[in-house]
């Protein structure tokens, strides 16, 4: 006999929801310490190295990639 080990609709939006939860979390604390970063940058006229740059717009883009993918969940439940 097969067992199906996939995750309930129900189960798969709770771990979306605990994701998310801890993400803006997450989000949160690193904003902090980006913008007294680039506080430090402003005033103090530092340089950042290109390393920073990259995984920066590396992040932005996984951002809108996850923005995406949301919208298209809330869509889907809209159409429920």
């Amino acid at each position: 006999m097969d067992t199906d080990d996939r995750p309930t609709v129900e189960q798969s939006l709770c771990a979306l929801s605990e994701a998310m939860g801890k993400a803006a979390e997450d989000l949160r604390a690193c904003r902090t310490t980006i913008d007294q970063a680039r506080a430090d940058i402003v005033s103090r006229s530092n340089s950042i190295s290109r390393g920073v740059v990259r995984d920066a717009e590396r992040v932005v883009e996984h951002l809108r990639e996850t923005d995406e993918c949301l919208k298209d969940v809330l869509k889907d439940l809209s159409e429920r």
